[in-house]
């Protein structure tokens, strides 16, 4: 490897770090985190949206590459539009998740350990606690629909970038790698804060709804900009 490609994978893998702290990526990755009752989860629901990023990326720019193709204008945005909905429809179930946050009390050798919980509840003040791979499912998944929604963006990158496609291959693997370490330093110190709050009714509530409400505004500002100052409703219609 020529220290010309090394460069450039190199600035590949940089530029992966810097993707993944866009403002849309980060809010919807919070909200997994900001349910998170241990750091290491917060942490792995990064390193989870990161690997379902890459993962598309990959495939479609591959694909794109090796069919000297590119995704028309209208898709690409139609594609970024569906961000903007799943960052609405985040913001949305974390705020409704939040009215079931309650405090558990366990006695454990004499002393008394408060717990806070997120839980469905059933008749009987039965509760179903959430699994931690659907919550590492749930992100994996909003990192394949960011992945598809900037794919666009990441062949032309690729293209003006390398010479052949198994440098491609590797320029987007080390991107992919880029945004996973990104978002798995950017979802641990975001998750700090709400596993701090855990034995903190009020607090640890006030910052979920905070985070969904955050989702949802930028969410709508973020269909809205595509919509009319970037024309997507006039190519829709």
């Amino acid at each position: 490897m020529d220290v010309t490609l090394f460069s450039v994978l190199t600035i590949g893998f940089v530029l992966g770090i810097r993707h993944a702290i866009e403002p849309d990526h980060v809010i919807a990755v919070s909200t997994i985190a900001s349910q998170s009752k241990k750091l290491w989860h917060a942490s792995l629901a990064g390193v989870f949206w990161g690997i379902g990023h890459t993962i598309t990326l990959f495939i479609v720019g591959i694909i794109l590459i090796l069919m000297k193709g590119e995704i028309p204008g209208k898709w690409s945005m139609s594609l970024e539009f569906l961000v903007g909905i799943m960052l609405v429809y985040l913001g949305v179930t974390t705020i409704l998740s939040f009215k079931s946050i309650h405090v558990h009390t366990h006695a454990h050798d004499g002393d008394e350990h408060k717990h806070v919980h997120t839980h469905e509840h059933g008749g009987k003040h039965e509760h179903k606690h959430k699994r931690k791979h659907v919550s590492y499912l749930k992100s994996m998944s909003i990192g394949l629909v960011h992945g598809l929604a900037g794919s666009g963006t990441m062949v032309i990158l690729t293209m003006s970038t390398v010479k052949s496609v198994w440098e491609a291959a590797i320029y987007i693997l080390l991107f992919g790698v880029g945004t996973v370490i990104g978002m798995l330093f950017f979802t641990t110190i975001i998750g700090i804060p709400f596993v701090l709050s855990m034995k903190r009714v009020k607090i640890s509530r006030t910052l979920v709804f905070t985070m969904g409400t955050i989702s949802m505004v930028f969410g709508i500002y973020y269909m809205y900009n595509l919509g009319v100052n970037e024309g997507l409703f006039n190519l829709w219609f």
